[in-house]
């Protein structure tokens, strides 16, 4: 079944159809566009972390965390990476969903089995903090 359309009908159906198409024909962005964004990233400290953009697994958040130093100011180069805020963890950089500068992580693949060996890590961290770890430390959110 057909609604036949009339001419002003169909001149605004090819309108809308030229206008929906005209993103085909936008020039493309400029070459190396997304390389000099991850420069403009790694020359930021103040944005970005270590791992922005990169892989953000156990291996990853175990380095961000050895190198945390809990007595200084919190920065996307100095956080906590297990530490969480309103029930949530932080990116590569420090940031929490909700904050303007939250990206989501690339994650890497899980299993149960790797779960539990992360569980005993995390249960190991718990029990023996950090020394400075302590609620209103500089280098902590919470």
């Amino acid at each position: 079944f057909q609604v036949p359309l009339g001419p002003e009908q169909f001149s605004l159906a090819l309108a809308a159809a030229l206008v929906a198409s005209a993103n085909a024909f936008a020039p493309a962005p400029a070459f190396g566009m997304q390389k000099s964004m991850q420069l403009n990233a790694e020359k930021d400290p103040a944005r970005y972390g270590k791992y922005d953009d990169k892989l953000w697994d156990m291996t990853a958040k175990l380095e961000i965390y050895e190198e945390w130093d809990p007595s200084q100011p919190r920065t996307p180069m100095n956080f906590n990476p297990f530490e969480t805020w309103e029930g949530n963890s932080p990116d590569a950089s420090g940031w929490f969903p909700g904050q303007n500068t939250f990206k989501d992580p690339t994650r890497g693949d899980i299993n149960f089995a790797s779960m539990q060996e992360e569980r005993k890590i995390l249960d190991d961290i718990i029990a023996n903090p950090k020394a400075g770890n302590v609620p209103g430390a500089p280098g902590c959110k919470n």
